[in-house]
């Protein structure tokens, strides 16, 4: 038991710390990055239509991201 564990905030999951990660093209590509402020612009919220069902994709006071359905 020489190697050490990294843990989390749920104490019944733990990675050992020096556990290898796989290359980035063994994934595959990497999935297409937009920021959020291409998405928003000067709005603080707005309306996502996916399989004929609107979300809602907000902007909080505190600069985090809401989806909602």
């Amino acid at each position: 038991m020489d190697k050490q564990a990294l843990t989390l905030p749920n104490p019944a999951f733990s990675i050992p710390a020096s556990s290898p990660q796989p290359p980035s093209s063994a994934c595959g590509p990497a999935p297409r990055r937009l920021h959020s402020r291409d998405l928003l612009g000067q709005d603080r919220e707005l309306e996502i239509e996916h399989a004929g069902q609107l979300y809602r994709l907000r902007l909080t006071q505190l600069g985090k991201l809401i989806l909602t359905k």
